[in-house]
């Protein structure tokens, strides 16, 4: 069993009780192909929540911070981890990216780019969009429904792919393309909230 696989493991029969979650679309996932995971982003824990309720193993991104103490930065890399710069157009960073894409495989993104304190959904980065242009993957909503309580109901819900074609054709920016995903997250929100 590889690292990503026994951490994941671990992670889902600590999490799962502990904030009694329930997953809801799943079945929107591809099984194959590349795909990018989309979700809002309210707590430290929302990558571990996201990774041990996808159907398919992700590959997220993380502040660049984190990688600079040794043993912290093997340990990410071994749970499918890569380093941005945040506040910088992180070239390295786009390019391993657009790489995982290419190899079909999952890249997990919070177009947010930062955690909401508030919990309300914030205004998205351009690099979801940057990422759902660049690349044939398709793109899937997921909204996490809290709050991280514990043994409160957490959600999370995957939607059904975001239609990408009309941004492509109208050549829509990268900002654009990264509002429309949102607006697809808000939507899950709003209907999966009560």
């Amino acid at each position: 069993m590889n690292l990503y696989k026994f951490a994941r493991t671990i992670v889902a029969i600590i999490l799962f009780p502990f904030y009694r979650i329930k997953v809801i679309g799943k079945e929107n996932v591809p099984k194959q192909g590349p795909v990018i995971i989309c979700s809002n982003h309210i707590s430290n824990l929302d990558p571990p929540v996201v990774g041990i309720t996808s159907p398919r193993d992700i590959y997220f991104m993380a502040k660049g911070e984190l990688f600079e103490k040794p043993i912290l930065g093997k340990l990410l890399l071994g749970i499918h981890a890569f380093p941005v710069k945040r506040g910088l157009s992180d070239r390295n960073a786009l390019r391993k990216g657009l790489k995982i894409l290419d190899n079909q495989e999952t890249l997990g993104l919070f177009p947010e780019g930062t955690r909401s304190k508030s919990g309300e959904l914030g205004k998205p980065l351009a690099g979801a969009g940057f990422f759902a242009l660049r690349s044939q993957a398709v793109i899937i909503p997921c909204a996490i429904i809290g709050p991280y309580k514990p043994f409160k109901r957490l959600k999370v819900v995957y939607g059904s792919p975001v239609d990408m074609e009309h941004y492509r054709q109208s050549k829509a920016s990268a900002k654009e393309a990264a509002d429309g995903i949102m607006e697809e997250i808000s939507k899950l929100i709003e209907t999966h909230q009560k």
